[in-house]
């Protein structure tokens, strides 16, 4: 298998940290939650991801990526308002600067092990299907930015 590159995650994460300093900015003509949301949630996300690949069985993958996947992952592109996360990786009411602080520690460490996961190690996504190591990376980036994109346009108004 290839080695995997996670610079785009890294990256991700160095423009989360950015949005720290305006973390209780919101604008309701783009969302109805502030930028600790997005930050907290897309944190909440990684750090899941990759507990929940790390921790699969590769013997059980099964490759059903699903039509809808492909074009998100061909496009880059989640569109918003159309998904709804599920309620382990919804922030709480309340969103500490700290605890988002802690989570992006914990993300900068646990993305360096998906260059060394099976690459049948996967997690089961809610619409994509089974998204194994080969497509996490990607995943992961997609997500990140559709919450970065969000974050930009809660700043730009």
């Amino acid at each position: 298998m290839k080695t995997l590159d996670i610079t785009t995650l890294q990256n991700a994460l160095n423009d989360i940290e950015s949005y720290l300093p305006n973390s209780e900015v919101v604008n309701t003509n783009v969302s109805k939650v502030n930028v600790s949301w997005h930050l907290d949630h897309s944190l909440k996300v990684i750090n899941a991801v990759v507990t929940n690949i790390e921790n699969s069985d590769p013997t059980k993958y099964i490759n059903n990526f699903s039509f809808l996947g492909r074009i998100v992952f061909a496009l880059n592109y989640i569109p918003r308002g159309k998904g709804k996360a599920p309620k382990s990786v919804i922030p709480n009411e309340i969103i500490l600067i700290d605890d988002i602080k802690i989570q992006l520690a914990e993300a900068r460490e646990r993305i360096k092990i998906i260059p060394t996961l099976d690459k049948n190690a996967f997690f089961k996504h809610p619409l994509f299907g089974n998204v194994n190591t080969a497509r996490v990376i990607k995943f992961l980036d997609a997500h990140t930015n559709h919450h970065l994109k969000i974050m930009k346009s809660i700043l730009k108004s």
